[in-house]
């Protein structure tokens, strides 16, 4: 029989999967509801208001130093306990304070930059790099594509479910066609292999795997970088191959940027940066360059104009006319 007073990060945990967040939106909400009741010596969220969410927020950024973004976070993971879960009237919302996530300048790679870096990844490491930068790809939307996302014909990628769960059209550069298509061979033979030995289907999205029973097992709908092993879906159950983990290519572009003698504090996510800024380097229009990032403000994309100005604006330095 079911508990009809469930735990309350059983309540959470319900309430996330109702509203189709990802695992690792899950992961980190259930995180700070849990440190936040902990700080609290356990006392029910019930009970507490303003003043409480206030006291924990002040303890992150003075005692444990934690950055804006981090602070942000467990603010909302909050604030969704009491509106989404509590279904609390949140009046004392003015009251919160938020911490200003300072603005800073996305750090970039020169073109020579992108291509030592790239020289020193191999195999399917420098082929997701690769599209991080030919399609300006976020991480995780790179990891998370599918077969059926990538049109060989149009020479583009659609990207779904992107930042904001919003999907995108994206170009496939003509230089990647051929890696790609054979690096889809092997993974087709891959999960062949997984249907023979009695398993193959993967995970989908929203109510999908309701409403097509048998989707999961198709082709099309196969990461196109998926894990080298199966794991158990923590939330199902199934034993599934999912996609690679983010780690992978993490480590794998930190050690190639020192390998490349790079003194930058880069990333992964530079190559994103690297894509907007050399295509407005080579003129393309700032709308453009706004819909195949995905932004939902072209003053979001503006912040590369700025990168382009580095150096004075473009201002002749007085010490280079003596």
């Amino acid at each position: 029989m079911a508990d009809r007073n469930p735990k309350l990060l059983d309540q959470v945990r319900q309430v996330i999967r109702t509203r189709h967040y990802s695992i690792r939106t899950e992961e980190a909400y259930v995180h700070w509801i849990k440190r936040f009741v902990l700080f609290h010596h356990k006392r029910h969220p019930k009970e507490m208001g303003a003043e409480e969410v206030n006291r924990f927020l002040s303890d992150l950024a003075v005692k444990q130093n934690v950055a804006a973004s981090t602070q942000n976070q467990a603010l909302s993971a909050i604030l969704f306990l009491y509106q989404e879960v509590l279904k609390q009237e949140i009046g004392w919302l003015g009251d919160l304070i938020r911490a200003q996530k300072p603005k800073k300048l996305p750090v970039v790679f020169t073109r020579e930059e992108v291509k030592s870096v790239l020289n020193c990844l191999s195999d399917i490491n420098r082929l997701m790099a690769n599209l991080l930068y030919g399609s300006g790809l976020r991480l995780m939307e790179c990891l998370r594509l599918r077969v059926k996302d990538i049109d060989f014909s149009y020479n583009q990628i659609v990207v779904r479910d992107g930042k904001g769960e919003k999907d995108r059209v994206t170009m496939l550069p003509l230089s990647l066609k051929d890696p790609l298509q054979r690096h889809l061979k092997e993974v087709k033979k891959l999960h062949q292999k997984d249907l023979n030995d009695g398993f193959g289907d993967v995970y989908l999205p929203y109510a999908l795997e309701r409403k097509y029973p048998n989707a999961c097992r198709e082709w099309a709908w196969q990461y196109v970088f998926p894990s080298l092993k199966r794991s158990i879906d923590p939330r199902s159950g199934i034993e599934r191959r999912h996609h690679l983990g983010k780690e992978v290519l993490q480590r794998a572009v930190k050690e190639a940027i020192w390998k490349a003698g790079i003194h930058k504090a880069a990333s992964c996510h530079t190559f994103r940066h690297s894509f907007a800024t050399h295509l407005l380097e080579a003129g393309y229009d700032i709308r453009t360059v706004q819909e195949l990032l995905g932004h939902k403000d072209v003053s979001t994309t503006m912040i590369y104009t700025h990168v382009l100005n580095r150096g004075g604006k473009g201002v002749q330095s007085p010490a280079d006319l003596l």
